[in-house]
């Protein structure tokens, strides 16, 4: 596979390479980040040719898109396609939100600003959320607007942030609308209810789970709604399946565990990484035009480029087939 593809990106008339850069790492993810860090991470990102770059005000609240916009200044618009998130106002003075917090109490996001997320699905809060987003990313347009994990204010996003995102493609103002969450149920709905030109799949279609193969992926294909798949390291367990690896931001459960090892131990007897399967397997699928990644570090980017693009024997895929590990429905890179 080549990482720097450039593919369409369904009907949307844009194109993006078949890997993308996520600003959630850079935002300090389970780890406080510098902005020297992030500045020389974003910049490997351009070198490595990559023209993908995703943002959410709720990654590092505030700091991804801050930190990806100076790492994107000075570089030709034209030349990359820029997509952020709404639904989560950052607010200082806020009491604290509960969602920005682990199991530890602990922030999930480190050295970030002193705010705290609001939900607000509302056209106001649409709007107002776009317009901090460009400040924060010194842009003046955006590219992709996707509203951000609706899970328990789906009505409210369907009434308000849906419509006013479609207004807004209808305006010119920005160029596709669609969904970003880390569950296919409320993506259905989205698809079989309003106007979506793609939709930003995290963790639920990767080498460690594949349900998204029964309904979500062929009603995508049915309606012509292309598909960015992120998280396709479940949230590190399938970069590293030991005890304290995340799954679904979460400590990994055993169970889990012990199937990321099994992957791991076939991998090992094809001579690969066990993430070069993981972050190539979701691109394989037809409905899926592009992947993302998140990196911290400049050293992790440069990896996950080469993973993207190292061969991978037909013979690993059919093993994983054959132990029962991968669903017989999925595609496997060629």
């Amino acid at each position: 596979m080549d990482h720097r593809a450039i593919v369409k990106l369904g009907r949307t008339g844009l194109s993006v390479t078949a890997l993308g850069f996520g600003a959630t790492a850079i935002g300090g993810m389970y780890e406080e980040v510098t902005g020297a860090q992030a500045s020389e991470t974003v910049a490997a990102a351009w070198d490595q040719g990559i023209r993908y770059f995703d943002a959410a005000p709720q990654y590092g609240l505030g700091l991804g898109e801050t930190r990806l916009g100076a790492g994107l200044a000075g570089r030709p618009r034209d030349e990359y396609v820029l997509s952020t998130k709404v639904g989560r106002l950052l607010r200082a003075g806020a009491p604290p939100n509960p969602d920005d917090f682990g199991p530890d109490g602990l922030p999930f996001d480190k050295g970030t600003p002193d705010v705290a997320t609001v939900y607000d699905y509302s056209r106001d809060g649409v709007l107002a959320s776009i317009e901090e987003s460009l400040a924060r990313l010194g842009q003046d347009r955006l590219d992709i607007v996707y509203v951000h994990d609706p899970d328990n204010y789906l009505p409210e996003a369907l009434a308000g942030a849906f419509p006013t995102l479609l207004e807004l493609r209808d305006q010119g103002v920005i160029r596709a609308v669609g969904a970003g969450m880390n569950q296919t149920a409320a993506l259905e709905t989205f698809a079989r209810e309003t106007d979506p030109d793609l939709f930003l799949l995290a963790g639920r279609y990767t080498l460690l789970e594949q349900d998204a193969l029964d309904t979500f992926l062929p009603l995508c294909e049915q309606r012509g709604i292309a598909v960015v798949v992120g998280g396709a390291y479940n949230s590190g367990l399938l970069a590293d399946p030991n005890p304290g690896t995340h799954y679904n931001y979460l400590p990994a459960p055993p169970p889990l565990i012990d199937r990321a090892r099994q992957l791991q131990a076939i991998c090992a007897r094809h001579g690969v990484p066990l993430k070069a399967a993981a972050i190539q397997f979701p691109a394989a699928h037809p409905a899926v035009a592009a992947v993302l990644t998140g990196s911290r570090r400049a050293a992790e980017l440069t990896e996950n480029c080469a993973l993207f693009d190292q061969p991978i024997p037909a013979g690993l895929w059919a093993e994983l087939r054959a132990a029962g590990l991968l669903d017989e429905r999925a595609p496997i890179p060629a």
